[in-house]
């Protein structure tokens, strides 16, 4: 486990703006309660709390993946359109504390979904 710090560092914010997730059109999550997480150098993550997505259009895959920052990672494929985007989004369960902000938070690849701030 490593903690953030100058390094590397990692800050979580409340966005302000209005959060919507859509696969062709097709809504997948909508909130006004996303939070913004910026890490290092890449590019901010909006983070969605789980109850804010479309339960029917989520289906939990079994593919993991280790952040030595945040913890493990699960992960849940789309399923619209009669397609499915697999292992389009990730979500840390029990994050570590440094990010404890994240659980019950779902996070979305942006090359295969929309993700609008409104």
């Amino acid at each position: 486990m490593r903690i953030p710090g100058p390094d590397h560092p990692i800050a979580i914010s409340a966005n302000p703006k209005r959060v919507r997730v859509s696969v062709g059109g097709e809504l997948i999550a909508e909130t006004s309660r996303a939070l913004t997480l910026k890490e290092s150098s890449y590019p901010p993550v909006q983070y969605i709390p789980r109850e804010d997505a479309n339960p029917a259009r989520l289906k939990r895959t079994a593919h993991s993946t280790y952040c030595p920052y945040k913890g493990d990672a699960s992960y849940f494929s789309i399923v619209s359109g009669g397609k499915t985007l697999e292992n389009a989004i990730w979500t840390y369960e029990t994050p570590y504390d440094s990010v404890k902000d994240i659980a019950g938070h779902l996070a979305f690849y942006p090359d295969k979904v929309t993700i609008e701030e409104i």
